[in-house]
Order: C-alpha cells, then sequence, then structure tokens
C-alpha cells in the first residue's frame, strides 16, 4: 500500500500508467469488452466498476491538453446520439476532474482504437459501453506533485 493512491489499482495499473509517455492512450474497458484478443498490455480489475477505477486514475494521470478530445467513449450500437448510463458516469466523473466530457465514437472504431492502446484495464463493469480511452498528458517539470 501507498499514501495518497488508490488501493484500487494494482502494481501492474500502477505500472503501465507510469510507463505511458505524453500521448499514449489507456482503455478502461467494461466486463464485455474482447480485452483478451484485443490488448497489447492487458491488466484486470474484476471486481471494480468503470467510475472508481477512472477516478482513481484521474488523479494520478494528466490528460493531454494538446489533443481536442483526450477521452473518448463508444457510441450505443444503433442510437448514437443515446448516452447510455456507463457513459453518463464515465462524463460525469471526468467533468468531476476538470475535463470535458468524452467524444463518442461508433463500437468498431472504439475497438480499433483500443487495439493501439498503451493499456488495456478491464474492470468488472456489467452495463454495457462503459469504455473509455484516456490519452495522457505531459507532466511538467513545476508540477507541485
Amino acid at each position: 500500500m501507498l499514501i495518497g493512491i488508490s488501493s484500487l489499482l494494482t502494481p501492474d495499473v500502477l505500472y503501465a500508467l507510469a510507463a505511458m509517455g505524453h500521448g499514449d492512450r489507456v482503455a478502461i474497458v467494461d466486463a464485455n469488452f474482447p480485452a483478451e484478443r484485443i490488448a497489447r498490455r492487458l491488466n484486470r480489475l474484476p471486481a471494480i466498476p468503470v467510475p472508481p477505477v477512472l477516478d482513481a486514475i484521474l488523479k494520478l494521470l494528466p490528460l493531454d491538453g494538446f489533443v481536442d478530445d483526450p477521452a473518448v467513449s463508444m457510441q450505443q450500437v444503433g442510437d448514437p446520439d443515446a448516452v447510455p448510463e456507463a457513459v453518463a458516469d464515465i462524463d460525469a466523473t471526468l467533468r468531476a476532474h476538470g475535463h470535458a466530457a468524452s467524444r463518442r465514437i461508433e463500437r468498431y472504431a472504439f475497438y480499433e482504437e483500443t487495439a493501439h492502446c498503451f493499456a488495456v484495464i478491464q474492470t468488472g463493469e456489467g452495463r454495457p459501453y462503459g469504455n473509455v480511452i484516456l490519452a495522457k498528458g505531459v507532466i511538467f517539470a513545476d508540477h507541485p506533485g
């Protein structure tokens, strides 16, 4: 255990987040996501829904301020304008950390983007569309952390 770091985040997840460079992306996905097939580096947090994992990560990981959409989620199939409950919770968590809501992309486009992520964290989220990709920002030398 470490002071100030959520106990939800395993050593492997912390290593992946720390090893990422500026612009690298991490996908946080639900229990139904085909992560084993898609991920290059897969970490599992099987008993935890996405929002608390996202909250813990956003306390440590700056989002990329040099891209238009540093957070991307999956559109609902058949109704791309809908905001599924899991996505609403993801967006609320992003906003609570001072970020804009996620931009939603089509399901297969999300799978393709996930295949290019530095790491994938598969959660126990049971609600559909509980998936988000985050782009890591720069940690400047004068950061107070």
